[in-house]
């Protein structure tokens, strides 16, 4: 498959499902990435006539479809009631997977407030275990994706948003377990894209997510070029690691995301990647 051919876009909630999987034919895109959370894709939406119609459709069309679970969502919950809540939330996720015919969901590590991120830490890891056993039993993939930092002196903080934090989670051992690695993630904090990519064993990565941004600066989704992420050097980093699934372009509109397709595949092909 052809590097653009592998270059997907997160739809997010920009478009009801239908209507994404036919934007995404009509531009040749292979992959989308959709979240079931509010308005016309709330999961609760989803009966079994709207979910058989949405397996046709990506059948008919070639496209496959992720899921994207909220990161606004604490996974490190710990709460009575509110912790069974996310726990609920998340299994919905991988309840409604087969049914879409989906190809893996991303989910986040949660976030802590300071004083209590030893103990969110541990709630959210045992959390994902329970949650990946669901999804064994579903024949889903989770797939645990690296989150942003958030500035110093915020009072909520991101988990798993450095190689450390992240690879806490790494030895849950169940086959529906995997990653989803953020590059422009990386590139805020000081081990950056290559120290991410030096620790990855990238047979357990299921996708490589990508926007600009710049170099140990705040959270942004940036268009290619609008930044100072160097994406040749990126994927020859990455593919020289033997990777060959997909990339998720997640910034600015549809457009820009459908465009910088093109313009990743240049980068990717000045630095010698082959395309």
């Amino acid at each position: 498959m052809s590097l653009l051919d592998r270059i997907g876009v997160d739809i997010g909630r920009r478009l009801a499902i239908e209507d994404a999987i036919e934007w995404a034919a009509k531009n040749d895109v292979r992959h989308i990435d959709i979240q079931l959370d509010t308005a016309a894709n709330a999961i609760t939406s989803f009966d079994d006539a709207r979910c058989a119609k949405v397996r046709a459709a990506l059948d008919k069309h070639g496209v496959h479809l992720a899921l994207h679970t909220l990161s606004a969502v604490n996974v490190a919950e710990y709460s009575p009631y509110v912790g069974e809540g996310v726990e609920a939330y998340l299994r919905s996720y991988v309840d409604i997977f087969p049914k879409l015919g989906a190809q893996w969901i991303v989910v986040h590590a949660g976030y802590h407030f300071g004083s209590d991120k030893k103990m969110r830490m541990a709630a959210g890891k045992e959390r994902l275990k329970r949650v990946c056993d669901h999804a064994e039993k579903k024949k889903a993939l989770i797939l645990l994706e690296n989150l942003n930092k958030e500035p110093e002196d915020a009072e909520v903080h991101y988990l798993a948003h450095t190689v450390e934090e992240w690879q806490y989670y790494w030895d849950i051992a169940s086959p529906a377990f995997k990653l989803s690695f953020t590059a422009n993630h990386a590139h805020l904090v000081p081990e950056g894209i290559e120290g991410f990519v030096k620790a990855l064993d990238f047979s357990r990565v299921g996708e490589v997510r990508l926007a600009d941004c710049f170099r140990n600066g705040h959270e942004v989704h940036l268009p290619p070029g609008q930044g100072d992420l160097d994406f040749g050097t990126m994927f020859r980093l990455i593919e020289g690691k033997g990777f060959r699934g997909n990339y998720t372009n997640a910034f600015g509109t549809l457009d820009d995301m459908l465009v910088a397709r093109h313009t990743l595949v240049a980068h990717a092909a000045a630095a010698g990647v082959r395309t």
